[in-house]
């Protein structure tokens, strides 16, 4: 993996969570902890039967890109170029 490239590997939501955003929370404060750790990309892979991680990453500002392993369960390769992080 590239300096400042960073993986979320697996997110799980069990089925009587899902629908309450938590999923986006779950992903919000990783990007977080990966700013704080100096990330500045994020990449992830996932299968085309997760239909609603994929809506969930578009929607979070994630993009298709070209494979960068290789996963044989992928079927997708997302990254996210994480901004600065927030001054408080």
């Amino acid at each position: 993996m590239a300096p400042r490239v960073g993986s979320l590997k697996r997110m799980w939501v069990a089925a009587s969570a899902r629908g309450t955003g938590l999923g986006r929370r779950m992903l919000l404060a990783l990007e977080a902890e990966a700013r704080e750790l100096g990330v500045t990309t994020v990449r992830l892979e996932t299968n085309r039967a997760l239909t609603e991680a994929i809506s969930l990453y578009q929607r979070a500002g994630y993009v298709q890109v070209a494979a960068f392993n290789a996963d044989p369960y992928a079927d997708f390769w997302f990254e996210k170029r994480l901004g600065r992080k927030p001054r408080r």
